[in-house]
């Protein structure tokens, strides 16, 4: 049973010695010199723990070794060499730290790889309904190019619960749609599946992919590739979304004028 450290073993503990050292350690000091079973008794700790220990304090400086076995004695060194320890513990870090400061810049050249933009492909109809399901996370309205005939052949019945869905947690949609009969009669449904969308002449906008962007992320469901691709970035997400006002001013005045 180990017996409870004192405020002068509380102290050392705090500068980095370990509890068996430490209470090994003040053994010894009290007792000057003494084997391992007089110091390890006195410690309250095991023969076989009381080598190892004393081991790491004598690599430290604290003690030495006097005579040979069997009348092999340890004698406790100057408490000085605590100071001297801490000394060469601090110069060992300070170098540590003059090494780590040479290799920050690669290290900083590695966690810029680490924040480039991360782009997620999804393969196959499964594929593309893990995109779509994504967008469900978005904390905003979101932006979106669509092709209604090509989104509800590629994934027959799923879009008419994706809309119900979408609108139920509270995301609104702004979607540019080619003025097909199909998108005209989608935009039918805009206020209770909060979308507006704005139609557009086909041969100005007959793409197939459709492209969604919300949050830092931009969307593309490649219907022909059966590809579903989220490009994860910021700086992307930003720059899409400014392009997609101008393309978006643009749409609806086209929409005005198929209106008239």
């Amino acid at each position: 049973m180990k017996k409870e450290l004192s405020p002068i073993e509380k102290q050392l503990k705090i500068i980095g010695l370990s509890e068996n050292e430490i209470v090994m350690y003040v053994a010894l000091l009290e007792l000057g010199k003494g084997t391992v079973s007089q110091i390890s008794r006195k410690a309250f700790l095991n023969r076989t723990t009381g080598y190892d220990v004393l081991d790491r304090l004598v690599s430290k400086n604290l003690i030495s070794i006097s005579g040979k076995e069997p009348k092999q004695e340890y004698v406790a060194e100057s408490p000085d060499n605590v100071g001297k320890l801490i000394t060469e513990e601090l110069e060992r870090r300070q170098s540590e730290l003059n090494e780590a400061k040479k290799i920050i810049p690669e290290l900083k050249s590695i966690h810029n790889v680490v924040n480039r933009p991360k782009v997620l492909f999804y393969e196959g109809k499964e594929g593309l309904k893990q995109v779509y399901e994504d967008t469900l996370t978005s904390t905003e309205p979101i932006r979106a190019y669509a092709s209604v005939e090509n989104m509800h052949a590629g994934l027959p019945g799923y879009f008419p619960e994706y809309y119900k869905r979408r609108a139920k947690k509270g995301i609104a949609i702004r979607a540019v749609v080619p003025n097909s009969e199909t998108g005209r009669e989608r935009k039918i449904f805009d206020k209770a599946e909060m979308r507006e969308t704005a139609l557009v002449p086909t041969d100005m906008c007959n793409f197939i992919p459709e492209i969604n962007i919300y949050d830092n992320k931009v969307m593309i469901a490649s219907w022909r590739e059966k590809l579903g691709i989220i490009i994860e970035s910021a700086e992307i997400a930003d720059a899409m979304k400014k392009i997609y006002e101008l393309a978006w001013a643009e749409a609806k005045r086209l929409d005005s004028e198929i209106k008239n």
